[in-house]
């Protein structure tokens, strides 16, 4: 009992912002999450500091779920902005650099905080109304019947992410390849009810970026297949191969029972009577003409040498993994039980074939509709692998945004500061009206708005690490970067050649002035306008529902951090 310690008081925090260790702690993520941001972002190491894996990155999902956050209010903001990415799987560090910058902006504001929530609310109602408008003047629409704008936004998602260590070369292959296999997964029929396929990432590690392929279908990994003797399948006399999807153990182990009791009479082997139930099973599946017998787990070797004696070919250690779309793929339903088989079950596939990437063996099932397909990713070293691999899953994820939602913005920073200047000069435009229904002054209203234009400029420069001078112009209100090295004197038509998301060359009459986000920037004397191109000519685009999500989040967790009053954290 000596040992029995008295239960500690839990800790009371009140106005945690105002603490120099909150203020701190945020300020060291905010400056970590920026540091990453964008193609030349800088790259994290993390681990665990006893050894073990470690990991290189700028994602956000790799990041914030690898971080140790002891501060209570910054696992309120880890948390939100990874369950955003969890949903959207894009715009992570855009959400946590703009949360960490509106909660620095509102916090000093001489404003009462649930006025500051009122009048966020108002401006996020003017921001998504604008961009979801058709005058909106940094969103593009995306033609599926035109794969421009497709292949700029894949492109966008893969050059953001520099610990792939893609060269121009392997971005535009790999480009190519995540579209073409997100247009396998695409049905082609018109249905009620259509559902999109899946693509299955196959990893070889230690090649060439350039040596991965798509290919429709799956690919199983089988080490012990020959490729030197040619594989004969059977077939049925409508010349298709008939598929047994198999998700219980074929081992003839009997540990599938569960809590059942098994009696054995005297004299009887149990591994032989399940060896014979096993072998009573091939009998069957060889007389319904099966072609093809997948099983997640283990075959047994006599019943893989009785079936491929009958021109059976049998795949297990499939996994758990490649059960769903298997089954979708071939229209199998798995058989849970090798006591009963009912044809029924059966699916049906068009080839079966042996293919061979790097050392490595696999069967390639290939089927009649193609609605699942293998991407085989290849990378130089599995730290470069991992984070392409994560990369390639955002691509495929914005792919499948998109048709839902067929609009993408301006990257680059340029979305940033157009809705910026766009909500500058609307603010400034505003009734008496309006200020008296958000029962706050036009003072109050405005200092708000100026913190959250200044957030959204702060995001734009966010993507500079190279300490250049970052401009916007005055007619689009795009955003522009300078090679470091130049004073800010000099005259900037000579230094830019196209805004930080490609649509706007300086051949126009354009005038530019400095962007600091910090500072803010004059109040903008109209609108900004919408450049007239095509939508072949833009170079970096992000995704649409992800952006609008991010600026969503980022506001209302900001809000809710501002908000924050007490802090009790328990001790014990």
């Amino acid at each position: 009992m000596s040992r029995l310690e008295a239960k500690k008081p839990p800790l009371f925090m009140s106005e945690p912002l105002t603490k120099d260790t909150v203020s701190q702690s945020l300020s060291l993520l905010s400056r970590v999450l920026k540091s990453c941001y964008g193609p030349t972002g800088r790259l994290k190491q993390l681990h665990n500091g006893v050894g073990g894996y470690v990991c290189t990155t700028s994602q956000s999902s790799a990041l914030l779920g690898r971080l140790s956050v002891s501060q209570p209010v910054l696992s309120v903001l880890t948390a939100s902005v990874q369950n955003h990415v969890s949903r959207f799987s894009d715009c992570g560090l855009f959400t946590a650099i703009l949360c960490c910058s509106l909660i620095e902006n509102f916090k000093s504001l001489n404003v009462a905080r649930c006025t500051v929530v009122k009048i966020t609310k108002h401006l996020l109602s003017l921001c998504m109304d604008y961009l979801r408008s058709e005058a909106c003047g940094c969103r593009v629409s995306v033609d599926f019947s035109s794969v421009e704008t497709l292949l700029c936004l894949v492109s966008s998602i893969l050059t953001s992410k520099p610990a792939c260590m893609l060269n121009k070369t392997e971005v535009d292959h790999l480009t190519v390849l995540i579209l073409k296999a997100f247009m396998f997964t695409v049905p082609c029929r018109a249905e009620t009810n259509a559902t999109l396929g899946k693509c299955v990432i196959v990893p070889v590690k230690g090649r060439r970026v350039v040596d991965s392929t798509v290919l429709p279908g799956l690919l199983i990994e089988t080490p012990e297949m020959q490729l030197a003797k040619p594989l004969t399948v059977k077939r049925t006399c409508s010349n298709v191969i008939k598929v047994a999807l198999f998700c219980v153990s074929m081992s003839g182990d009997c540990c599938n029972t569960g809590e059942e009791t098994i009696t054995v009479c005297h004299g009887i082997s149990l591994e032989v009577s399940e060896l014979n139930q096993l072998l009573s099973v091939g009998e069957q599946l060889v007389n319904d003409e099966v072609g093809l017998v997948v099983c997640q787990k283990v075959i047994h070797p006599c019943l893989k040498r009785y079936l491929r004696e009958n021109h059976v070919v049998a795949v297990d250690r499939a996994g758990l993994s490649l059960m769903e779309p298997l089954s979708r793929m071939t229209g199998s339903k798995p058989i849970a039980s090798i006591r009963w088989l009912s044809p029924s079950c059966y699916g049906s596939l068009k080839d079966v074939c042996i293919k061979s990437f790097a050392s490595k063996h696999f069967v390639h099932l290939i089927p009649n509709n193609t609605v699942v397909c293998s991407l085989v990713l290849c990378n130089r070293n599995e730290t470069a692998w991992d984070e392409l691999k994560r990369a390639c899953e955002t691509a495929e994820h914005v792919l499948q945004l998109t048709i839902k939602e067929p609009l993408a913005l301006l990257g680059g920073g340029c979305t940033e500061t157009h809705l910026a200047s766009y909500i500058r000069h609307k603010s400034h435009s505003l009734s008496t009206s309006s200020f008296e229904a958000l029962d706050c002054s036009r003072a109050q209203y405005h200092l708000v708005a100026d913190g959250f234009c200044r957030s959204l400029e702060t995001v734009a420069c966010s993507l500079n690490h190279d300490d250049g001078e970052i401009l916007t112009d005055e007619v689009y209100r795009h955003c522009w970067f300078v090679p470091s090295g130049f004073p800010s004197v000099s005259n900037w038509s000579d230094l830019v050649s196209k805004c930080g998301c490609g649509i706007t060359g300086n051949t126009e009459d354009l005038s530019w002035r400095l962007l600091q986000g910090q500072f803010g920037c004059p109040v903008t004397q109209g609108c900004p306008k919408e450049p007239s191109v095509k939508a072949a000519d833009f170079l970096a685009l992000d995704c649409f529902a992800a952006k609008c999500s991010g600026l969503q989040v980022a506001l209302e967790t900001a809000n809710l951090i501002l908000d924050l009053i007490y802090v009790i954290e328990d001790q014990n």
